[in-house]
């Protein structure tokens, strides 16, 4: 039996070599009012890669302009490549490697913003967004997978070490797994097999992207739904045959293992507090007052607990070869070792390093004493603040002004 490798001692993800098997979690973070880089945005990575993380991801940046959540955040285009430019050079100097999150919201895209329809696998309603996307055509799903081919490339040229292609949270790729949101009668739906082409499609398109651009260096991750913690979603069963046909298809360097809906079910991602009070402080009435009355009803409470997805994440390791990330909960050196142990490869953190970016480089000087805990406290208030600047509540980092 081997021994568990050291968290902080080097790996390979994929062609990359990482110091640490640390990742930064792509999480939003509402630093992009005109859907460019910014310095605050540069700073935000810039933090977390010089307090001793292997690699941070950007989150979402959408493949086209009609696949934008709200908030302005960017979608890949020649023009953000000189400011991304800038940001992974910043990552870089730190001794850290830069990912980038890449995707279609599908039904949560902001039509408001975007001017442009949002797009499910059929037409329903959208709780987040008060609205009814369209049926996506196939010419939607055609332009949608091209998209990530031509983000991929606009990748290369930023300066990325890897692509994160979304599959998660019922965003574009992940509706269609959904049973319960994909009940289309043709090629995309039915059976699992047609409801996993678009997630298998995107991902394919994103690694022969790279492959025609001989950008063998980049490495390629997705990040995939476990289960979607609503009843007829997705399940852990099918989750697993969908991850052993994108094993089989040889596009992915790693997976990383995530649950919940942002569509329907947001806060079993989270765990902890559902700060029901201060999402409906973020909007105006009448939406604030009807967050106010049954925003518990959509924001659930799920107790939180170190490594609270490992349940589901060891059925996945022990019918998987590929290298696995593991996410949720992970804040500590005891949970971060019980992940290694366990066999995954990577682990992945968000909310922790958003309260204390320096965070990894302070559990390594702690050693073995474990006397290091994260200030994070779950209660989840960093959520809403989604809406204007992603800050932590409980520490208010990372938050800085340049002079």
């Amino acid at each position: 039996m081997h021994s568990a490798p050291d968290v902080f001692a080097p790996a390979q993800l994929g062609p990359v070599k990482l110091r640490n098997r640390i990742i930064k979690a792509a999480t939003t973070e509402a630093r992009t009012p005109d859907a460019l880089v910014t310095d605050d945005l540069i700073e935000y990575h810039r933090l977390p890669a010089a307090g001793g993380v292997g690699m941070t991801t950007v989150a979402f940046c959408a493949v086209s302009p009609g696949g934008r959540t709200p908030g302005k955040p960017i979608w890949m285009r020649p023009t953000a490549v000189a400011g991304f430019r800038q940001l992974t050079d910043a990552v870089h100097a730190e001794g850290a490697a830069a990912s980038v999150q890449i995707g279609h919201a599908g039904a949560l895209a902001n039509a408001r913003e975007n001017n442009a329809p949002a797009m499910s696998p059929i037409r329903l309603f959208n709780p987040t967004g008060m609205n009814f996307p369209k049926r996506a055509t196939r010419d939607d799903i055609r332009d949608v997978t091209a998209a990530h081919a031509d983000a991929a490339l606009l990748a290369v040229e930023s300066g990325f070490d890897a692509i994160e292609v979304h599959l998660g949270h019922n965003y574009f790729a992940s509706s269609f797994l959904s049973p319960l949101v994909n009940r289309r009668r043709d090629e995309f739906g039915g059976s699992l097999e047609n409801r996993a082409k678009v997630a298998r499609g995107v991902v394919m398109a994103v690694r022969r992207a790279l492959d025609r651009a001989g950008a063998t260096h980049m490495a390629v991750t997705a990040k995939l739904n476990m289960t979607d913690g609503v009843r007829g979603g997705i399940a852990v069963d099918e989750a697993l045959t969908t991850a052993k046909w994108l094993q089989e298809d040889g596009g992915l360097d790693a997976l990383e293992l995530t649950a919940g809906s942002s569509l329907l079910n947001p806060m079993y991602l989270f765990h902890g507090e559902a700060p029901v009070r201060e999402f409906a402080s973020v909007f105006s009435p009448p939406l604030s007052w009807g967050v106010r009355m049954i925003g518990h009803k959509f924001l659930h409470h799920y107790p939180y607990r170190d490594a609270f997805l490992l349940s589901d994440a060891r059925r996945f390791r022990a019918e998987l070869s590929m290298p696995l990330i593991l996410l949720g909960g992970i804040t500590n050196r005891e949970t971060m070792d019980l992940a290694m142990a366990e066999g995954f490869d990577f682990v992945a953190m968000a909310r922790a390093l958003l309260a204390e970016p320096d965070l990894i480089n302070r559990i390594a000087a702690d050693g073995d004493r474990h006397t290091v805990h994260s200030a994070c406290t779950h209660c989840n208030r960093c959520m809403p603040s989604i809406f204007s600047r992603t800050i932590c509540a409980v520490t208010g980092a990372p938050d800085f002004s340049h002079g």
